[in-house]
């Protein structure tokens, strides 16, 4: 499968430190994103601890195909989702661990959102609110849902789109890795198109850029990496209130647009 990507991570413009990290596991076709919570470094260590975890066992899975999954099985989902839910829910066990054996990092936690390209295909997985979007002749589609309390208001009837951008609980989620020893991961399977476009973002680029304009930055630039750049280039300049990571993932040499759906969404514990 031809991939291109790009990935970009900055600190934005009020942050002292960045709680952002992501990994480009190349060899496996497997980015991951996490967006770090917690006091002083705590964030930015329940970040790292995510990223690393699923992607190390992700490693381990394809030396060892046979290796023991972390929770039930996703009936109806293929290996690529299960093993990637398994990752996640593995990461949420060792930042939980990590949070309560180290006093200083207690209640520290991580979001994440997942995509592993396989066969034409790509699985999505995410806990949180950093999302994944798709681009197809010039439409941005969201194909995660927030697991936050505003997001949650929306999807009720509660709230509006323009109360939940002007209210002061937009950060208050309700699932992340490494508050409770378990977790629940959304996971979806995706069939590429030639002319796809991934982008996978922490909420410091969608509380600063609208999806309109995100789409536009997609659409008029050719460069995976070159697109990272600008989007947060844009997302600083807009405020830049919180850290900024993006990953644009292209499939085949130009993109024009996203993927067609081909399955429902999965739910796994």
């Amino acid at each position: 499968m031809e991939l291109e990507f790009g990935a970009r991570s900055d600190t934005g413009r009020v942050r002292e430190n960045n709680e952002d990290n992501f990994r480009l596991a190349s060899e496996l076709n497997l980015f991951v994103l996490s967006d770090g919570m917690g006091g002083h470094a705590s964030g930015e260590v329940a970040s790292r601890l995510a990223a690393e975890t699923i992607v190390a066992h992700c490693r381990e899975a394809e030396v060892n195909p046979r290796l023991q999954l972390i929770g039930e099985r996703i009936e109806g989902a293929s290996d690529a989702p299960n093993r990637l839910a398994s990752g996640i829910r593995l990461a949420n066990r060792v930042v939980h661990q990590e949070a309560h054996r180290n006093a200083a990092q207690g209640g520290m936690g991580a979001t994440v959102v997942a995509a592993w390209f396989a066969d034409e295909r790509v699985t999505i997985a995410h806990v949180g609110d950093s999302r994944a979007y798709r681009l197809r002749n010039g439409e941005l589609e969201q194909l995660t849902q927030d697991h936050s309390f505003i997001a949650e208001q929306v999807r009720q009837g509660r709230m509006t789109t323009e109360e939940a951008s002007r209210s002061k609980m937009q950060n208050v989620l309700l699932r992340a890795l490494g508050i409770d020893p378990d977790v629940q991961v959304e996971v979806s399977e995706e069939l590429l198109m030639e002319g796809d476009t991934l982008l996978l973002c922490s909420d410091g680029l969608t509380h600063e850029l609208s999806d309109a304009q995100i789409a536009a930055v997609l659409c008029d630039t050719d460069e995976a990496e070159e697109t990272a750049g600008r989007l947060v280039e844009l997302a600083n300049q807009a405020g830049g209130g919180d850290n900024i990571t993006v990953i644009v993932l292209q499939h085949a040499t130009k993109f024009a647009g996203a993927m067609a759906k081909i399955g429902r969404w999965f739910r796994g514990s």
